[in-house]
């Protein structure tokens, strides 16, 4: 088989950027993207044949690690019985009646394909209850590629003027969506006033981890549910990295807080394209065939995804997976910071349940954009590629985090950390 090198050119004359999303081309870290041909629990192997410690688990959904023995059988057994159906099956219900028996404020739920279907929807079932048209989200959370939300504030205190991250997007399309700052309850109430009317929803990542790992303070977002009950604005919950890799509720119910509606996807797939939305049963019988607000999927439900899904979900909660998974992750990142303060290296590790972050140490909680350090994204580059020559994969961006599996035993994560502190060292 060719090398990653001659891949990537074949790639490149097929396809934009020789990838299919952006952060994969390796522009945030530079060289040549890994092409990889297996995974198998903890590791990853490429098309060399090399191996590594994966800590990007598919940007997150995978929980039980790469092919799970027990999901792959139940995959392989729904192989055997249908790849897709296009028409009603028992395997969606299953699992809707598992979300819904276990999260009190997801009284009904619709499948999707993906977080940005999901995100998508949730949206057009806000606007169609309130009757309004506006949305305000958070400067430095990420909401799928959804033409409204792709946006990031304007200038000063107002938030008035968005601007698209990306072109196509239309001037009218980004002007419906207000930007404020995270972790800024000053800025947000002057914000919300000036909008509260005109506004159908507040969404939110409650755990940001799409630019760093910015940790929200829960005082924070009770205000912002106050504000919005208040306001009869609906507040969403983008729980799409969050959702069953904190713990069986998410952020949400980690923090003891309702949203009116609340997206899922990667993990409640078990590895599959799967998305989710939902929420108050009102709300949710809104959406056809029930009520005027239209959302369609061919493949949405699709039964492979909806088995790996329930049987992850099931195992996670028959296990006590997440329990083990938040003593491992606060044990790895605390072994990472005691390693980097006895090497004298000016990095830290932020930690929530399975997901941590490396980035420069700092004085302050990075709860915002403005926190994050401006030379962070460049220490990074050297401490990927020194952490993958070591057999390390680490997300190809310092903005993107880190993520455990249930795979990932003591001994994978000694020999990680070992490895992610040399190439710290060596990076000075």
């Amino acid at each position: 088989m060719m090398n990653s090198a001659e891949l990537f050119e074949r790639s490149k004359a097929v396809t934009p950027g020789g990838v299919h999303s952006p952060v994969r081309a390796f522009k945030s870290v530079g060289g040549t993207p890994i092409f990889f041909e297996k995974g198998q629990g903890a590791e990853l192997v490429s098309v060399e044949g090399k191996r590594y410690i994966d800590f990007c688990q598919s940007f997150g959904p995978l929980l039980l690690g790469h092919r799970d023995p027990e999901v792959e059988d139940v995959v392989r057994e729904t192989i055997g019985l249908a790849w897709t159906f296009g028409a009603c099956e028992p395997y969606s219900l299953e699992l809707a009646e598992w979300i819904t028996s276990r999260i009190p404020w997801v009284e009904k739920v619709r499948f999707v394909n993906s977080g940005t279907e999901a995100v998508m929807s949730a949206l057009r079932v806000a606007r169609a209850a309130t009757g309004r048209n506006k949305v305000l989200k958070f400067d430095g959370c990420y909401h799928g590629h959804v033409d409204s939300l792709l946006v990031k504030a304007g200038s000063g205190l107002a938030g008035d003027e968005a601007a698209s991250d990306s072109a196509g997007v239309s001037a009218q399309t980004a002007s419906e969506t207000i930007v404020a700052p995270l972790d800024d309850q000053t800025a947000f109430d002057a914000i919300f006033d000036r909008h509260a009317e005109s506004l159908a929803a507040v969404i939110i990542e409650p755990l940001p981890a799409n630019y760093g790992l910015l940790v929200q303070r829960k005082e924070f977002l009770e205000h912002l549910a106050k504000r919005c009950k208040a306001a009869g604005v609906l507040l969403i919950f983008d729980e799409v990295i969050s959702g069953f890799r904190i713990g069986l509720t998410g952020m949400a119910g980690l923090l003891g807080l309702r949203p009116d509606l609340v997206t899922y996807g990667k993990i409640m797939g078990g590895g599959f394209p799967v998305g989710a939305y939902g929420g108050r049963r009102d709300l949710l019988d809104l959406v056809a065939p029930n009520g005027p607000v239209y959302q369609a999927g061919t493949l949405s439900g699709n039964p492979i995804g909806m088995r790996a899904g329930l049987a992850t979900l099931k195992k996670c909660e028959r296990d006590g997976i997440w329990d083990k998974l938040e003593s491992a992750g606060k044990e790895f990142s605390s072994s990472l910071n005691k390693s980097f303060a006895a090497e004298g290296l000016n990095l830290q590790v932020e930690n929530v349940q399975s997901i941590f972050w490396i980035h420069q140490k700092t004085d302050r909680a990075i709860r915002s954009l403005k926190d994050i350090p401006a030379e962070h994204g460049v220490g990074f580059k050297k401490i990927f590629h020194g952490a993958a020559d070591r057999g390390v994969y680490l997300a190809p961006s310092g903005y993107e985090v880190g993520f455990l599996g249930a795979a990932h035993t003591p001994e994978i994560l000694e020999r990680a950390r070992g490895v992610i502190v040399e190439a710290a060292k060596n990076a000075k």
